[in-house]
């Protein structure tokens, strides 16, 4: 099926709306015209035979033996002043006493509506077909002195002439008619012109088209997006705004201040300059705001402003750390492993073959202890790995890592992907790491469990534990009791509650009372 424009669907719209209009109202006001014609006509035939029946030289001719001698003038007279097509006179027989044929005077009168005149003595018009074809009549009886009617007065026009007069009337009319219907074609063109103009040169098709991408994108996009007129009023915001504002319901319409403390957005309307990457605080959170100015033309219309959660952002960056620092702790154990190799290899080259022995068999007894609980008992190829990462950085550290034997653990649900426990455990472990820095001894226990409701995680180091007073303040974001490069910290274990709580799960940690800290992980097995 064709598609037509929006331009030619309004113009012929409006043709055709006001083309039938304009017939309709041209037919009914042609009906009352003819009507009122044919009415103005009828009265003033019957006025004219009226004032001649009332004549006194007529009256008084019907006392002669020729009345046609006395009335036949008179009546012509009066017929070419009125423009009648003809006045006819006759007496209480209906014989005529005056017609503009001479040759017919004498003659019955023809029609046969001369009854209700002679007979009933009334003033009426009526149409008929008289000797000179249809005629509109007026008819009024003549009067004697005594009161008798002794005449008949009929004037007439021609119905041929009266639609005449229609016609021309209708001509008139009609052509007011097609100059409405150009005036409305006119200004059917300009509104569509004006409307194509305002949509941009769009089709509605288009628009729709537009409108369904527009409300996708905005949906798929996780950045909040929102969008103020001129006047302050906000015309659009997406869901991941209304998230992060924390808002309900529909703002849209209220002003931009009402749910976007602090905005900068008046300061663009004003100045039409662009703001790119400007760090706020939005309930309590940090975000990176974008603001641009609509323009329509060279006027600005209105402000747009994009902002992302930067702390979303410090987790991507951690995860994207705690990936490559996974990479470094694999690299560090292959390390490990390597110089082992090249010790074992010198002793054999050496001849102390029995030294070399030992030493494979001491390695050989401390991975099977330690590999014994991480593959037997850990089913769970993502945590394997890490362990197995964070075992080789232990080693090159000097400490102690240690699997509790009673760990026991399933492959994990599918929730907890790779990401999220590389946040979860590598933090943790890399905290327990530098806990135990300073320790003479250094020495960290590793936990972990299915058995119950809860997957359970927990990571113990023989550091110097935290404070008391510090517990309820490490999970903050920028708080950190290091005293070194202290930008780069103060992130960590608040991230790593922030994808545990986002888990559904919550974290724990106290000090042992024989020193370093315990943090204890619970995630449920079902989320909600």
């Amino acid at each position: 099926m064709p598609r037509f424009s929006l331009q030619t669907k309004v113009l012929v719209l409006i043709t055709t709306l006001i083309m039938l209009v304009t017939l309709l109202l041209t037919a009914i006001n042609a009906y009352f015209e003819s009507k009122d014609v044919e009415e103005q006509v009828g009265e003033r035939a019957l006025q004219v035979a009226t004032t001649l029946s009332f004549m006194p030289s007529v009256k008084a001719a019907f006392a002669n033996e020729n009345p046609a001698n006395i009335i036949q003038p008179i009546a012509e007279e009066i017929r070419k002043f009125i423009g009648a097509e003809f006045i006819v006179v006759g007496d209480k027989e209906s014989v005529r006493v005056a017609h503009p044929d001479i040759e017919k005077i004498g003659k019955k009168m023809v029609g046969g509506d001369n009854d209700r005149a002679l007979i009933d003595a009334e003033y009426y018009t009526s149409k008929a077909i008289g000797s000179l074809g249809p005629s509109l009549r007026g008819k009024a009886p003549i009067f004697n002195d005594e009161g008798e009617v002794v005449g008949i007065v009929s004037v007439g026009f021609m119905v041929e002439d009266i639609r005449s007069m229609i016609v021309s009337k209708l001509v008139k009319i009609s052509g007011a008619s097609l100059f409405v219907v150009l005036i409305g074609i006119g200004g059917g063109i300009a509104l569509a012109r004006n409307i194509r103009k305002d949509t941009l040169g769009l089709e509605p098709h288009q628009i729709a088209s537009l409108y369904r991408d527009r409300t996708a994108i905005l949906s798929s996009i996780r950045e909040g997006i929102i969008a103020m007129d001129k006047t302050g009023k906000i015309s659009l915001m997406n869901g991941s705004a209304r998230k992060i504002l924390g808002l309900q319901g529909d703002p849209e319409s209220r002003q931009i201040e009402d749910v976007f403390p602090n905005t900068k957005m008046y300061d663009v309307l004003l100045s039409k300059n662009t703001g790119q990457d400007e760090e706020f605080i939005l309930n309590n959170r940090q975000v990176i705001v974008n603001r641009t100015p609509i323009m329509d033309g060279d006027e600005v219309v209105g402000v747009v402003s994009s902002f992302r959660d930067k702390t979303e952002l410090n987790e991507m960056i951690n995860t994207l750390s705690e990936v490559r620092q996974y990479s470094e702790d694999l690299r560090a154990q292959t390390h490990e492993y390597t110089n082992k190799l090249y010790v074992i290899s010198g002793l054999l080259q050496l001849g102390h073959y029995q030294d070399a022995i030992e030493l494979i068999q001491k390695e050989s007894q401390l991975a099977a202890n330690q590999h014994k609980v991480l593959l037997d008992q850990i089913n769970d190829r993502t945590v394997q790995a890490i362990i197995l990462g964070k075992i080789g950085k232990a080693s090159e550290k000097k400490v102690t890592f240690e699997i509790d034997e009673n760990s026991y653990l399933e492959p994990l649900p599918e929730k907890v992907d790779i990401a999220k426990l590389i946040t979860i455990l590598g933090n943790l472990i890399d905290n327990a790491l530098e806990a135990v820095a300073g320790q003479t001894e250094k020495h960290i226990v590793f936990f972990a469990t299915d058995l119950g409701e809860d997957i359970v995680f927990e990571i113990a180091d023989n550091g110097p534990g935290l404070p008391e007073e510090n517990l309820d303040r490490i999970f903050k974001q920028g708080y950190t009791t290091k005293t070194h490069d202290e930008q780069a910290h103060g992130y960590g274990l608040a991230i790593v509650k922030e994808t545990v709580e986002d888990l559904g799960g919550h974290l724990e940690v106290h000090t042992q009372p024989n020193g370093g800290a315990v943090f204890t992980v619970f995630i449920p097995r079902v989320h909600g």
